[in-house]
């Protein structure tokens, strides 16, 4: 009996396919020739899946390859890895690459050739071009062009393998056990009912022109990958590997390719419909983001350097879109960044829409009505769940389905929800909505309610973990060692940060104006007095006199975390610092200890607790740069706003693809070095993407008043490094705006070139 055939009565038989457990049909292991050195990798998305491989496009399957990077290579969808190996052989040796590129975004394209291969292939004979492609499923296809003077024959081979691993898992989250893997198989010969029935049937795996790799959950969900060969087909299967045996004659080319379809239970993984083909997957692919770009404003300048940052982060902002679930229909939101957080956040999807919304309003629609959907109904200590509370992370992967994780929606954030009524309040401010703001006033009631429960006890919206399986630091620093004292001490017990108290400020303020107008006088009076209330103890509780300066926190005792961070310029342009108070802050985060040059850090590097390759206690975060700009610039600092500009712009573009990361070491910049590359940061990752935006808006400072017909423009500058900008297709409520920026000198100059609508435009210089 061959190594791929089996006696059992151990299987599964679904729907008339039988499956039977991986360990008892032993199939045929193709060696792994990949090097177990660190490499570069490569990551496409589009909607709900996102890949990630080496420059080669390859996917190691070498054992013992234990390196982060190599952990988060794979095919994912819904918080699972659905392919773990994608390993291109030539005569068993791994192509030479010569140039490879992610920049579409959706789309992988390689260019690589082959090695020596003794009496068979001279080096560099053939050219082999690959394209991978995604699209509700995974698209490859390769075409290899004999460049010799005489007919070429070789082995090709497509080793595969899927581990159905959950996110978590790879994420270093342990398990006590795991579903089992299985091989679809099939008869070896018919022997009669009777036969089957005593168990004395022979099974083989099935590979009749496709490959199905699967494995059933804890939870009982078949989870499978099915692959299906196109153009030419493989000559036989070793395994899991194609191999096709190829004749190419002088400067002739073949094609051969295939499709990876995901399923969760008989039905497609993906809520993508999948096309046959990879040209059919790219054409869908473009048209949908022709037809996004023409549906946001267009913003470009007189560089063509600082046009591709721009141009990157639209694409970035369309691919990281994504699709949650069925019941939304066409609705998507940002999802918070790959590898890793490829999901519905709360902060970091509010946040995103916050930065965006002179870019395109609808997405801030979609994420309020999409996180309004999930928000808190009962009391949870589990997922930290309460009524009116807004969720912090919604995962899908088999850990969550069979409550590993507390994701099914978690709701362990302390500020998701303050950022939400803001970002109510500020939609509503740039697109008169009125539908959303009614369909929406009961859950920002709600979430108002939430936040006055919560603060009953000293005042303050504090947080301390329930969940043993939740995060012990809920605000936008959410590592386990960041809430530091001046000694570098952790804080301890609930902790009320500051930026949060500024984000309830901010809401109550602006629901307060809305209550008004809504004739809810009572709760405009009260959410105003609170907000006064609120800033009074502020004030007086955050303060550190000795360093004039805002404590990063308050801990279980009341006690100020003392240490200097980045946390308090969120509240610079929220207002609830005094002016003094405010513009003491600004001058502190110019010091060399948190302005490395390139940005401010997240912890002075006068910290014991100080690292620059910290997560959250030495690093640079854009998007905490971008927010520390719009309150540099609300203060009336517009050059030292512009120059915190000019250093994330200019970080930016020595970038791959001048896209902006996560995060990035704070290590000084000095004159010949470049920002250094935080390992593992996120890219393309939300609030860094939606960052530019946020520092565009911060430059032409636009403010709008939709519900008094009214834009103003007040005080714009541009950097030195800009001569123009120009912004068409701006949409304030109905109206739609084109508009023209010019420097000259330290002044910047604005003309309404183009207006579609009866909206007033005032430009305060």
């Amino acid at each position: 009996m061959t190594p791929d055939t089996l006696m059992t009565t151990d299987k599964l038989d679904l729907d008339g396919r039988i499956f039977v457990p991986a360990h008892q049909l032993p199939i045929p292991e193709w060696p792994c020739v990949l090097s177990e050195r660190p490499q570069p990798t490569l990551t496409v998305k589009d909607d709900d899946l996102f890949l990630v491989t080496d420059t080669l496009g390859n996917i190691s399957g070498c054992v013992g390859v234990v390196d982060e990077q190599k952990a988060s290579m794979g095919l994912f969808c819904n918080d699972t890895r659905f392919l773990s190996r994608l390993e291109m052989q030539i005569e068993g040796r791994s192509p030479v690459l010569l140039s490879s590129t992610a920049d579409k975004g959706f789309l992988l394209s390689i260019l690589c050739t082959n090695p020596t291969i003794e009496d068979r292939l001279n080096a560099d004979a053939l050219g082999i071009r690959r394209e991978i492609a995604l699209g509700g499923a995974l698209f490859e296809e390769i075409e290899i062009t004999n460049y010799s003077t005489s007919s070429v024959s070789f082995e090709l081979s497509l080793s595969f393998d899927a581990d159905f691993i959950d996110l978590f898992e790879i994420r270093g989250f342990r398990r006590e056990k795991r579903g089992q893997l299985l091989r679809l198989a099939q008869p070896v010969s018919d022997r009669g009912d009777e036969a089957l029935r005593d168990g004395a049937a022979a099974y083989r795996l099935s590979q009749q022109e496709e490959l199905t790799l699967a494995y059933q959950g804890l939870d009982g969900l078949l989870m499978e990958s099915r692959i299906q060969f196109q153009h030419l087909k493989p000559k036989l299967f070793k395994g899991y590997t194609a191999v096709w045996q190829m004749e190419i004659a002088s400067h002739q080319t073949q094609k051969l390719g295939y499709r990876l379809q995901m399923f969760t239970h008989h039905q497609p993984t993906s809520t993508v419909s999948a096309p046959t083909t990879l040209v059919q997957a790219k054409a869908a692919e473009l048209l949908e983001e022709q037809n996004w770009r023409q549906h946001i404003t267009q913003i470009r300048s007189d560089k063509v350097i600082f046009n591709r940052t721009i141009e990157r982060a639209e694409q970035d902002l369309y691919l990281l879109r994504q699709s949650i679930g069925k019941d939304f229909g066409n609705s998507k939101v940002v999802s918070a960044g790959v590898p890793w957080f490829s999901a519905l956040f709360g902060r970091d999807s509010l946040i995103t829409a916050s930065q965006t919304l002179m870019l395109n309003p609808a997405i801030a629609r979609e994420t309020l009505v999409i996180l309004a959907a999930y928000q808190g109904k009962v009391e949870d200590e589990w997922r930290e769940e309460e009524p009116g509370k807004i969720l912090h992370e919604l995962r899908m992967g088999e850990m969550a389905r069979c409550q590993e994780v507390p994701h099914t929606p978690y709701y362990g954030t302390i500020d998701a929800t303050p950022l939400w009524l803001m970002l109510y309040a500020e939609y509503y401010a740039w697109t008169h909505d009125n539908e959303t703001l009614e369909q929406l006033w009961s859950n920002a009631l709600a979430a108002m309610e939430w936040i006055d429960r919560n603060c009953q006890k000293n005042g303050y919206l504090s947080y301390f973990r329930t969940s043993r399986r939740g995060l012990v630091n809920q605000g936008w620093k959410d590592s386990g060692d960041c809430i530091v004292d001046r000694h570098g001490h952790l804080a301890t017990g609930p902790i009320a940060l500051c930026e949060v108290q500024a984000y309830v400020y901010a809401a109550k303020i602006r629901l307060a104006e809305i209550a008004r107008m809504k004739k809810r006088i009572d709760l405009a009076d009260r959410w105003q007095d609170d907000a006064n209330r609120l800033k009074e103890r502020f004030n007086r509780d955050f303060w550190m006199v000795d360093q004039d300066y805002c404590a990063l926190a308050l801990d279980g005792e009341g006690k100020q975390v003392d240490s200097i961070t980045s946390n308090p310029g969120h509240c610079l342009h929220l207002g609830i610092l005094t002016p003094e108070k405010a513009y003491s802050v600004a001058e502190r985060l110019r010091a060399p200890d948190m302005f490395n040059g390139w940005g401010i850090r997240t912890l002075s590097s006068l910290s014991p607790a100080y690292n620059p390759m910290g997560y959250h206690i030495g690093s640079v975060w854009p998007h905490d740069n971008s927010m520390i700009a719009m309150g540099v610039r609300s203060l009336g600092l517009i050059d030292q706003a512009l120059e915190l500009s000019q250093s994330i712009l200019e970080m930016t573009q020595r970038q791959p693809y001048q896209r902006p990361p996560e995060l990035f070491c704070g290590y000084e910049r000095t004159n010949d070095n470049d920002p250094v590359q935080y390992p593992v940061a996120c890219s393309p990752q939300a609030w860094a993407t939606g960052s530019i935006f946020q520092l565009l808006q911060m430059m032409v400072n636009l403010v709008p008043d939709t519900k008094n017909n009214c834009l103003r423009i007040i005080d714009p500058a541009l950097p030195e490094a800009i001569n123009t900008l120009s912004i068409h297709n701006l949409r304030v409520g109905p109206t739609l705006l084109d508009l023209e920026f010019e420097r000259s000198g330290n002044t910047t100059a604005c003309r309404v070139a183009k207006k579609r609508g009866n909206l007033r435009v005032v430009i305060e210089a």
